[in-house]
């Protein structure tokens, strides 16, 4: 059942009943302790209680395999799904005190939503990537701003932007990473 990402590692196989042992070497390891067709006595079970040990009993052995690779599936990092939502072309440059650097865009192509994420790009090169703090189409805020309208938007802790700069707006979708 091992992967790249995820090794799995038997640490002690035996059969019969779940031994105080077990459990100790469950305790140190770290580990869970899988049982098949056994049980465990109640002075077992509350060593495994006291000494934080998982103790799982399976009678059908699908049912195993589908857990520990439910586990282990767990274990590996989110895969990040990005979708572009929208880009801008920066038009002019504004400084406001108490905002800083304020972007006069022209929306070209999907929309530009307030709290998304942005990326800057200089040339073609990614010069940064962060959030949108604020965004306003005139003097109102507003939530979106749609393709082919104008606004204005700040950067979450950024201030070096030059017109001619392009802004990519997208979010990331985290889906569920499979062995």
């Amino acid at each position: 059942l091992s992967t790249e990402e995820v090794k799995l590692k038997v640490i002690h196989g035996a059969t019969g009943a779940v031994t105080e042992t077990d459990v100790m070497l469950a305790s140190a390891s770290k580990a869970i302790i899988i049982c098949f067709n056994v049980r465990a006595n109640p002075a077992v079970r509350a060593i495994a209680e006291k000494e934080n040990v998982d103790v799982r009993f399976y009678d059908v052995i699908y049912k195993v395999i589908e857990d520990i690779q439910s586990a282990m599936a767990g274990l590996l990092e989110p895969v990040y799904n990005e979708n572009i939502i929208g880009r801008a072309d920066i038009k002019e440059i504004f400084h406001v005190s108490k905002i800083g650097t304020v972007a006069g865009c022209y929306v070209t192509d999907g929309k530009i939503e307030r709290g998304a994420k942005v990326r800057l790009l200089r040339d073609d090169v990614v010069i940064f990537d962060g959030n949108i703090n604020s965004l306003k189409r005139f003097k109102d805020d507003v939530k979106d701003v749609s393709s082919g309208f104008e606004c204005g938007l700040g950067l979450e802790n950024y201030n070096d932007i030059k017109p001619g700069d392009v802004l990519e707006v997208y979010t990331l979708e985290e889906m569920k990473a499979e062995l």
